[in-house]
């Protein structure tokens, strides 16, 4: 380092220690196999963080696989991981990370400066648009350590990059990847998590092994199996007869059959998970759903209570707004009461006396009790839908691509703060965002810049109670995924980590044979 930056980092404040724990573990991995059943297909696309969607479930892959310079960590919401130390400049535009010695890939390769730098600059998925509009330049200091420049001071940059709300902090190896290029790579992912990629059979199954020298310590489990297993009763029956040991989020009956077999533990996680309906035609004037009634009519129409109790067992919460509870400057609001008889009063006064034929109703996978039970409220009082369901995958990139019109279900369960939840669904640039309001954007911009939180937090929640106002969507309860545990589960390590919906895939224990 010259003595120029030496001076720099001299003015740094130094915000956040080391974790104290060993540079890397010395520990033998540990025994047995286990086997975690999800809830949607394994799509190759979550082997590279490059594409990460603002959803949790791709970071349950990406978390085993790879790591990150900072991520949530157990008892963290944004902990040291790659990174030994960071350091933030006084005037909040200057942020400096040193990567942990002796760090190295799966493939034995060092895990450096250049690499952090490379998986930044080739990073395109959630949050992109903000880290492009934001940060100014990324430097390599030296073979350890990364200067980050900013436009502007961004009190959210490390929440940006140093939780799932994106996955532009997880670190790949550069030169594998450009030997393979990126299909060579999602065909046989190399990173520095904890565990290794063995296999991947393509629509069955992912085949992972622990990783000896990672860097926290070796895990306890030495081989993961991640089967995909969509429908929730054979996810249940596997459970049972011992085929799997943890069954991932399941729902109603299934949920219902777990919680009573005394050798099985039902799980709920605390993950920072929201579930919506979207308008996605509210911002063209040719569609019923420009009529702000008509999107009134939808939230009066939602039986919240009944939809939390028929499929999540009475764990979700209803709520008011698309920013879950947990989740720092989060506004406090209940939802619209249930009300028939005044959805269908609206209906009418907006021309629908009839009830209104709004077409398909997609839900995202594999939430199928949950948008049926809201499918059913809405039918019961005119706006008839039919459910056309759609593989995860494709959910996601018809989303992002904004081809899904009318009405659709929606779940997001990304960490972050309410401005990351902001940023992808309610500003008008977000990649998820249908359209949106000049009022609202710059509201948005002023809360980037401002550092003082007790102002952030007024400006967050003014655009919260916006939402709100102008009926953008249609909340219906936060998420709280319901997890199987199977008897052979000494730890399950679900909730460990705070707002992550997977266990802390390293810390898991299975019981002694």
């Amino acid at each position: 380092m010259s003595t120029l930056s030496r001076r720099i980092v001299g003015l740094f404040v130094v915000v956040l220690a080391t974790l104290g724990l060993p540079l890397i573990a010395s520990s033998q991995p540990g025994q047995g196999e286990a086997v975690v059943a999800w809830h949607v297909t394994l799509a190759p696309s979550w082997f590279d963080p490059s594409t990460a969607p603002p959803q949790i479930t791709a970071f349950g892959m990406l978390y085993a696989i790879h790591d990150a310079f900072l991520r949530p960590l157990p008892g963290q919401k944004i902990g040291n991981s790659l990174a030994e130390a960071w350091t933030e400049s006084p005037d909040g535009r200057v942020y400096e990370f040193r990567l942990r010695r002796g760090l190295k890939f799966h493939n034995g390769d060092p895990v450096t400066a250049e690499d952090v730098k490379f998986s930044f600059d080739r990073y395109r998925g959630a949050g992109a648009r903000a880290f492009q509009e934001r940060v100014q330049k990324l430097e390599v200091v030296d073979f350890l350590t990364v200067r980050f420049q900013l436009t502007e001071p961004w009190p959210d940059f490390l929440t940006f990059y140093g939780t799932s709300a994106t996955a532009a902090g997880i670190v790949v190896p550069k030169k594998y990847l450009m030997q393979v290029g990126d299909d060579g790579f999602k065909k046989h992912p190399i990173g520095a998590g904890p565990y290794k990629f063995v296999s991947h059979t393509p629509g069955v199954e992912v085949v992972l092994e622990a990783n000896p020298a990672y860097w926290r310590h070796a895990p306890y489990v030495k081989r993961l199996t991640m089967k995909s297993v969509p429908e929730g009763t054979t996810r249940v029956a596997m459970l049972k007869n011992g085929e799997i040991d943890i069954a991932v989020a399941l729902e109603a009956e299934d949920a219902e059959s777990a919680r009573k077999d005394p050798r099985l533990q039902l799980v709920a996680t605390r993950h920072a998970s929201i579930a919506w309906i979207e308008f996605a035609d509210q911002w063209d004037p040719k569609s019923p759903w420009h009529d702000r009634r008509l999107r009134l009519a939808v939230n009066y129409a939602l039986d919240r209570k009944a939809i939390n109790e028929s499929a999540c067992l009475g764990y979700c919460p209803p709520t008011g707004v698309i920013v879950p509870r947990v989740m720092d400057f989060a506004l406090a609001a209940e939802p619209l009461p249930y009300d028939p008889h005044m959805a269908k009063r609206l209906l009418a006064e907006a021309g629908y006396a009839n009830g209104l034929d709004a077409g398909d109703f997609v839900p995202i996978p594999p939430f199928v009790q949950l948008s049926e039970s809201a499918v059913n409220s809405l039918n019961a009082v005119g706006i008839r839908l039919r459910m056309r369901s759609i593989e995860r995958a494709a959910f996601n990139t018809a989303w992002r691509e904004k081809k899904l019109r009318g009405l659709f279900m929606a779940v997001s369960g990304n960490s972050g703060n309410a401005a990351s939840r902001v940023a992808e669904f309610i500003y008008s640039r977000g990649s998820y965002a249908y359209g949106g309001y000049p009022d609202i954007d710059e509201l948005f911009h002023q809360q980037a810049r401002e550092r003082d939180p007790r102002k952030r937090e007024a400006l967050l929640h003014r655009i919260q109670q916006l939402t709100i106002d102008r009926m953008m969507f249609a909340p219906i309860m936060d998420l709280r995924a319901l997890m199987g545990v199977g008897p052979r589960v000494a730890d399950h390590a679900i909730n460990s980590v705070p707002m992550v919906l997977f266990p802390s895939w390293e810390d898991m224990r299975l019981k002694s044979p």
